[in-house]
């Protein structure tokens, strides 16, 4: 048994250099905290944890990020940075370990949160001198914190300082890095400050000056149509219309009068003169939404359009001369449907004088708290609603959540979120307004799972038919699992699991 120790010793302290080494490789805040706070409960088996990162000012944390405490609970550790445990911490510089701190009396007598709620084991350690601090509470097995536990987060913690100070570092001297085109340029309607948004903004700022057309790629609900407006609100077009044709929405039949317009009699509706969005755009911008929908018979039309700049409407035998930029947008891999001839390759690269390729919510999620706040700010005021707060766990849930449906579908949840907050008379938006499947098993019908649903799911019915057949041996557990204790151990406190439950 005591070699079977010597083993897992050696394991974990193999696997937290080279987690640390994956750590080290981050360079945002919020990046960091995730696997850093996810690695540190893992070490120690604590049930909660806390991570907090500060800037110049010690009164609130710049970045913190918090696993398994309730808001009220989360509002009492916030407390305890400027008068409690976190403050003497971060005062002294020296760690606080206690196997219970509700029976230290000083701890108890001095921090009254401790006594209240009946806190049992405490770890809370230092980051550098004043970087950060990182606070653990209770054991998973409901004693206190391993000999082991305690030397490898503070150990964890000494590495920990030098990243930090790099990450901070680096967010002290980029700052907002829109925050240099949002003073030259109209962005109001795109929030955000991360690094792909500011990379975008740079390539608008150069698209805008220009009446060349351009291509915005992306996946669906990333905001292309914002960004087409971006562009047009930006250039000297600005004060001219700004028409948006969805190529998806329209039959086919009816696509080129609805481009082009028509004249008397050229279609059974055409009572009168139809004037097309072309024509209703003169000066301005017109926005080709879904552009890899458009019908290959109206491709044609379209590429002679940009090459002469003169169209015909329907029944006309004069051509019609128009001002007009061009705008795509497209989710589709426009070079795979030239390939596929299902998209006219003359007509692709009359488009694609300046492509601009919108990131997705996971490659700026970073921005994720940000949209959030202001969906809930305009639902707020769109409803006739007192302002909201977003709880923090509800950014939590937010940040940690898969969103295949980019923006919109973020939009979609934090607005639908904000109203049954306000039917249950909430003051703020909680994890359950926004995920409320989560909260009853007796919905009637549930969408498809995600795959990483399913496979979390799978998981933890292996893991319990397996403690269950192992007579909740941890040992026997590991081995039939090839697994370590430890990684056994986290794994029950992820899943909830509880013997005889």
């Amino acid at each position: 048994m005591a070699s079977d120790r010597r083993l897992d010793d050696v394991a974990l302290e193999r696997d937290l250099y080279r987690r640390l080494l994956d750590v080290w490789l981050h360079d945002e805040p919020k990046a960091l905290l995730v696997d850093a706070l996810a690695l540190m409960v893992e070490l120690t088996d604590a049930r909660r944890g806390f991570l907090a990162i500060f800037g110049d000012e010690q009164e609130t944390p710049r970045w913190w990020l918090a696993s398994g405490f309730s808001d009220s609970e989360l509002k009492a550790i916030m407390k305890t940075i400027s008068s409690g445990i976190i403050s003497e911490v971060l005062t002294s510089g020296q760690p606080i370990v206690r196997a219970s701190a509700v029976d230290d009396p000083r701890l108890s007598l001095e921090h009254e949160s401790i006594s209240r709620n009946q806190i049992q084991a405490v770890m809370c350690l230092p980051i550098g001198a004043t970087a950060g601090v990182v606070y653990l509470q209770d054991h998973i097995d409901g004693g206190s914190f391993t000999e082991s536990a305690r030397e490898h987060a503070l150990l964890f913690a000494r590495h920990l300082a030098p990243i930090v100070d790099r990450v901070r570092l680096r967010a002290s001297k980029t700052g907002d890095p829109t925050a240099p085109f949002r003073t030259r340029l109209q962005l109001d309607h795109l929030v955000g400050r991360s690094r792909a948004l500011a990379d975008v903004f740079g390539q608008v700022e150069g698209a805008a000056r220009f009446s060349v057309p351009v291509l915005i790629t992306g996946d669906s609900g990333t905001g292309k149509t914002l960004l087409a407006r971006a562009i047009h609100d930006n250039g000297p077009r600005a004060a001219q219309p700004f028409l948006e044709l969805n190529c998806a929405a329209i039959p086919e039949t009816l696509f080129e009068s609805e481009l082009f317009g028509a004249l008397p009699g050229a279609h059974s509706t055409a009572t009168r003169k139809m004037a097309g969005k072309i024509a209703a755009a003169q000066g301005g911008t017109l926005f080709l939404d879904e552009i890899g929908e458009l019908p290959l018979a109206v491709q044609s039309k379209l590429l002679q359009f940009l090459q002469s700049r003169e169209y015909f409407p329907l029944g006309a035998v004069s051509p019609e001369k128009a001002n007009v930029r061009i705008i795509a947008a497209t989710n589709h891999d426009l070079r795979a449907q030239v390939e596929a001839k299902r998209f006219r390759e003359d007509l692709f690269y009359r488009l694609n004088v300046l492509a601009i390729a919108m990131p997705t919510l996971a490659e700026r999620n970073e921005d994720i708290e940000l949209l959030a706040r202001a969906v809930c700010a305009s639902a707020c005021a769109s409803n006739e609603l007192p302002p909201m707060t977003l709880s923090p766990s509800a950014v939590m849930a937010i940040e940690a959540a898969e969103w295949p449906g980019n923006v919109r579908q973020l939009a979609h949840a934090v607005e639908a979120a904000t109203i049954r907050a306000a039917m249950t008379r909430s003051s703020s938006i909680e994890q359950q307004h926004l995920f409320p499947e989560d909260a009853t098993t007796t919905a009637p019908a549930r969408a498809a799972l995600t795959f990483q649903e399913a496979t979390r799911r799978f998981q933890a019915r292996l893991l319990r038919e397996t403690l269950d057949a192992a007579e909740w041996n941890i040992s026997e557990t590991a081995r039939r699992m090839d697994l370590t204790r430890t990684h056994v151990r986290h794994l029950i406190r992820a899943f909830g699991l509880k013997s005889g439950a």
